[in-house]
């Protein structure tokens, strides 16, 4: 039976025509699914189904979304990015080849809170690794996480008595109420990639939803691993910030807001 299936030109431009025709016409696409974007079931024998595709380094994997979640698209993602969604999709480790695994590499933990700035709240990110961040190529145990961000325009924070200048050309996705991605340029002026991407996506409060949509931009806040810690309440998460900041280990940056 011919699958309720959209699959995007971009999405047919990488799989192929005759790839995209077998979707369409039932032979490869599953009846039911777990949504890749809300994570609830879902059956595109019965209702509208978007194709995902998640391309990484080198990886690419075919995955399934209500089409009221998500469009037919392709994302581009990290290599580990890439697995940890496939783990998500498929519950099953992935094996990859071996040469392009590195033993407990670092992910990006990012926690969402209103900041209190110069009188008023503002919607932020809180971004940390789980582990140091080495320059692609570099040899040793270094932390460049830091370097790297205000490489791509983060500007280091000393104290937090003002907003960051805004980072053009990158963003923050919400859809649907949910917190998606963060998404910078793309390479020659391409179309942004997710530089983080939320494999499941993430609730945000009300408060931090009306806060996001009334100044239309998201605050971003990075901080090696071990500056910040998992903190239970905006209060804590707040004097993480200042000590962060006040130690040299925090760079920030205001990015647009993506969606509703």
């Amino acid at each position: 039976m011919p699958r309720m299936l959209d699959v995007s030109d971009e999405v047919r431009a990488e799989i192929g025509d005759e790839e995209a025709d077998r979707l369409l016409a039932g032979d490869n696409a599953p009846g039911s699914y777990d949504c890749t974007s809300c994570r609830t079931p879902g059956d595109s024998e019965q209702e509208r189904t978007s194709t995902v595709l998640f391309i990484g380094d080198e990886t690419a994997v075919l995955a399934f979304a209500h089409a009221t979640c998500l469009p037919s698209q392709v994302v581009q993602v990290t290599e580990e990015q890439l697995r940890g969604a496939v783990k998500s999709i498929t519950g099953d480790r992935v094996d990859l080849e071996p040469e392009t695994i590195v033993p407990e590499q670092a992910v990006l933990g990012v926690t969402s809170g209103l900041v209190l700035i110069a009188g008023e709240l503002h919607p932020a990110l809180v971004v940390e690794p789980t582990g140091p961040i080495v320059r692609p190529g570099a040899v040793g145990a270094g932390d460049d996480f830091l370097p790297l961000l205000i490489e791509q325009g983060f500007m280091p924070a000393t104290e937090l008595a003002d907003v960051p200048p805004v980072l053009h050309g990158w963003s923050v996705l919400l859809a649907m109420g949910q917190l998606h991605a963060v998404l910078q340029p793309g390479t020659n002026g391409g179309q942004p990639v997710a530089w983080w991407q939320a494999h499941q996506p993430l609730l945000v409060t009300d408060g931090w939803r009306a806060a996001a949509n009334k100044h239309q931009q998201v605050l971003m806040f990075a901080a090696p691993v071990g500056s910040i810690g998992r903190q239970p309440r905006e209060d804590l998460l707040r004097d993480a910030l200042d000590k962060a900041a006040a130690n040299g280990k925090l760079v920030a940056a205001a990015l647009p807001l993506a969606g509703t």
